[in-house]
C-alpha cells in the first residue's frame, strides 16, 4: 500500500503588543507550554520554540489539513487567553495581529532550530538574523493616491 510522504516545516514569529516586555522570566516556560500544547492540538510537532521579553520564535511540522493563518490565529489566541486568565500578568497582555511565516526547507531546518533555541544568546550578542527577526511587514501602497 504506497501513502503519501509530506514534510512540511514553519517557522512562524509573532510579537507582543507594541512590542512591550510583556513575556516576564516568571511566566515565559508556562507560556510556552500553552503556545506548544496548542500546536500539538492542531497536529503540529513541535521543533523549537524560544523567545525574548517582547517576541516568539515557534518552528513546527505540520499537516497539510492546516493553514498557516488558522495556526497562527490559534496558538496566539489560546496563548494570549491562558497569559490573562491563568498568570495573571500585572498589565493585560496582549499579541500584536501580525505575525511573520516563513517555509523552512529540510536542508536548513537544523540551522533554524538551533537559531531558535539560541534566541538569548543571539540576542545578547546582537548576532540576529534580522529576516527572521520581523514578525510583520511594512506595505508601501503605491497604487492608492493621497487624498486632495
Amino acid at each position: 500500500m504506497r501513502r503519501n510522504k509530506l514534510a512540511l516545516y514553519l517557522h512562524l514569529v509573532w510579537a507582543t503588543w507594541d512590542r512591550l516586555p510583556l513575556i516576564t522570566p516568571e511566566m515565559e516556560r508556562r507560556l510556552y507550554r500553552s503556545i506548544a500544547s496548542e500546536a500539538c492540538d492542531k497536529g503540529c510537532k513541535v521543533l523549537a520554540l524560544n523567545g525574548m521579553a517582547d517576541h516568539v520564535h515557534l518552528v513546527v511540522s505540520f499537516p497539510t489539513t492546516l493553514t498557516i493563518a488558522d495556526l497562527a490565529k490559534q496558538v496566539k489566541g489560546v496563548s494570549s487567553h491562558f497569559a490573562n486568565e491563568v498568570l495573571s500578568p500585572a498589565t493585560q497582555f496582549k499579541w500584536q495581529g501580525s505575525y511573520g511565516a516563513f517555509t523552512v526547507s529540510r536542508w536548513d531546518l537544523d540551522k533554524i532550530i538551533q537559531y531558535v533555541k539560541r534566541q538569548k544568546e543571539h540576542h545578547a550578542a546582537n548576532d540576529l538574523w534580522p529576516e527572521w527577526e520581523d514578525a510583520f511587514e511594512e506595505i508601501k501602497r503605491t497604487d492608492v493616491k493621497p487624498p486632495v
